[in-house]
């Protein structure tokens, strides 16, 4: 256990304790500096220089004024994520192509309408224009893309809750329609209902109609037939009747010789009446002679004489009718009384008699039988147009009542059609969710951003320094063990000429550097844990593990100078910490590096390091601690053994030895 004479030689004069303080606070070069420069870098992105370009020229939405790049400007400004300063285009260009700014954010001048869009028949997706430099620096590009995303998360989500907003107001808007619709629905299937009662009552009059119109084709056709008759009639009538007005018409005779010829003819008729009583002939004769003289009158050629005959042959016969038989002495008075009243009725123009007589002799009588015969006539040409009307009519009416059928089944389907729709409509109204304005907005809130992050770290690093602490931590300890074995001696010659043990030897100048890398351990444990703010989970446990580190680190690389000699063990020290590095996983995961070093991972000694100590800062111990701690302490009994076998070989001087062919 004697400290042996490589390291009293430190203790002796100012520089060599220089140079041994020197070896045992270098470890913090690696372990403290490092972690202290990258503890927290993305604390600090708040202090990159970004510029913001707003060059947004606003828009209408909805008939308000809709400003969406100065909310967005304003938000990251208030955001305090980068440091923003706003500027032009131009001189954001110029800044960020001279160094000035890492980078850009600029809002184009058509952002206002792009966020707009999707209210209008044209949507577009509005964007977000960053400019990175990598001839800036190449970390802070890698920040502003994380950045880009962050900052399009947070204005998609308050854009996006601006466009769904407008989105659910309209569609409670829609639900509003919809139930004013389903109101209205209504109304149309009871109008409907109505309509189609009366579809019915319309088909069912439409029945009777034709029914009727048949019926009253039937009795036209029966009323044209009876007016035909009637025509003829009326013709066959009247006409001798018109002759004999004809007749009299051409006797040119003044109205006022009725009364004169009334007078003659009843002096005529008592002068006759007297003679005939006067001769007492027997009634035989006196109607042989009456009806002589009616006869010599209507023979005679003379027109007005036989006309004359032909009255008093007509009034023979009237007298017959009337039971006035001159050819008794009864009739004769009756004769006689008869003519005196024809006399005194012919006498007065205002008599009924006199006014007949006066309308024949003045063409009256003419015009009002030929106005009869006309009206005839147009009653009878009326009566077969009617006929004919009334059969259209019937076909018609035909037609209606079909018509009206079709109608009253339509109107039947209308109406459930009607109701259908109405409850569909309601239906639809009801599944349309009916929002209160505050919970308009937690919906356009929650569609705008549907799904949200729960981050659950189970074993969570405080700080980037935190994590990446169980990589520097070991790498530290390896460059430290490194230089230990520049100062000191790996394998000391005295214990080999004196004929020691091998392991003897290997402990005897592995003992003092073991004894400076522990120091190395505290110290460097110390000031990351109480200058850098380390808080591992398991602070006495790391320690020991960073010992046990150190210990197999130390073993490994007296290992390479023991076996290669001072010189090549050097480089190999170097070549084998490169390949540590790259393939320990530390800093990257090893599955992200390429081939060959996933090869070498799991025989790399830092590796086993490296993941000892997460378990240790900020995980819990499992099985991956303990194959740690056995290959670390394999490795260093191994080493030691490899040592071991060197010193035996050393006790052997060769030319080689003596005069080796590369000197450090």
């Amino acid at each position: 256990m004697s400290l042996g004479t490589d390291l009293k030689r430190y203790s002796r004069g100012v520089l060599p304790r220089i140079a041994l303080a020197t070896i045992i606070v270098l470890p913090l070069l690696y372990g403290a500096m490092y972690l202290w420069a990258f503890w927290n870098p993305f604390a600090e992105v708040n202090k990159v220089p970004v510029a913001l370009v707003n060059e947004d020229r606003g828009a209408t939405a909805q008939g308000q004024q809709l400003r969406a790049g100065d909310e967005v400007a304003r938000a990251l400004l208030d955001s305090d994520q980068l440091k923003l300063t706003e500027t032009s285009a131009a001189e954001a260009a110029r800044g960020v192509a001279g160094g000035r700014y890492y980078f850009s954010i600029s809002l184009p001048p058509d952002f206002s309408e792009r966020v707009a869009s999707p209210s209008s028949d044209a949507p577009r997706q509005a964007a977000i224009h960053f400019t990175f430099n990598d001839a800036n620096n190449y970390l802070a590009t890698v920040i502003g893309q994380n950045a880009s995303r962050e900052v399009l998360n947070q204005v998609n989500a308050k854009i996006g809750q601006r466009t769904i907003g407008t989105v659910v107001t309209g569609l409670t808007d829609a639900g509003q329609g919809l139930d004013r619709a389903a109101d209205g629905a209504q109304q149309l299937a009871t109008g409907l209902a109505t309509a189609n009662d009366g579809a019915h009552r319309l088909s069912g009059g439409a029945d009777t109609l034709s029914s009727g119109l048949h019926s009253a084709r039937t009795g036209s056709a029966q009323l044209a037939a009876g007016t035909r008759q009637l025509s003829g009639a009326i013709d066959e009538a009247t006409g001798p009747l018109l002759d004999v007005l004809d007749r009299v018409g051409g006797l040119n005779l003044n109205p006022d010789d009725v009364a004169v010829a009334a007078q003659q003819l009843s002096s005529a008729v008592r002068s006759t009446t007297d003679r005939i009583a006067a001769l007492n002939v027997n009634n035989t004769q006196a109607a042989a002679i009456v009806d002589q003289t009616v006869g010599f009158l209507q023979n005679k050629s003379d027109p007005a004489v036989r006309d004359a005959g032909q009255a008093l042959a007509g009034a023979q016969r009237l007298l017959r009718a009337q039971g006035i038989d001159p050819t008794t002495d009864d009739g004769l008075v009756r004769l006689r009384d008869s003519a005196s009243r024809l006399e005194g009725e012919l006498g007065d123009p205002n008599s009924t008699l006199r006014v007949f007589l006066t309308r024949a002799l003045n063409g009256g009588l003419r015009r009002d039988v030929v106005t009869l015969r006309s009206g005839v006539d147009q009653l009878d040409a009326g009566a077969q147009r009617l006929t004919a009307g009334l059969g259209q009519l019937a076909d018609g009416g035909d037609q209606l009542a079909s018509g009206a059928g079709e109608l009253a089944e339509g109107t039947q389907r209308l109406q459930a059609g009607g109701q259908e729709l109405a409850t569909k409509l309601r239906q639809g109204a009801a599944t349309v969710p009916s929002w209160s304005p505050r919970q308009r907005t937690d919906v356009a809130r929650t569609l705008s951003a549907p799904v949200g992050l729960d981050l659950v770290n189970t074993h969570p690093a405080a700080t980037f320094g935190t994590g990446f602490a169980p990589f520097f931590l070991p790498l530290a300890l390896f460059i430290g063990a490194l230089i230990v074995w520049m100062l000191l001696t790996p394998l000391q010659s005295r214990p080999i000429v004196n004929g020691l043990g091998a392991l003897r030897v290997v402990l005897a100048s592995y003992w003092p550097g073991l004894l400076v890398v522990v120091c190395q351990v505290v110290v460097m444990y110390a000031v990351v844990h109480f200058g850098v703010g380390l808080q591992a989970r398991y602070p006495v446990a790391t320690v020991g593990f960073l010992v046990l580190v150190a210990g197999a680190f130390l073993a490994l690389i007296q290992a390479f100078n023991a076996v290669f000699g001072v010189a090549v063990g050097r480089v190999v020290t170097l070549a084998f910490l490169m390949l540590q590095l790259v393939s320990a996983g530390g800093i990257y995961p090893v599955e992200t590096t390429a081939e060959p070093f996933q090869i070498i991972h799991p025989f790399d000694p830092m590796t086993y390091a490296v993941n000892g100590l997460r378990q240790l800062t900020v995980g819990e111990i499992d099985s991956r601690l303990w194959v740690a701690i056995a290959v670390l302490a394999g490795l260093l009994a191994a080493s030691l053994a490899a040592s071991a076998w060197a010193a035996r070989r050393n006790r052997q001087y060769t030319m080689e030895r003596l005069h080796p062919p590369i000197e450090v």
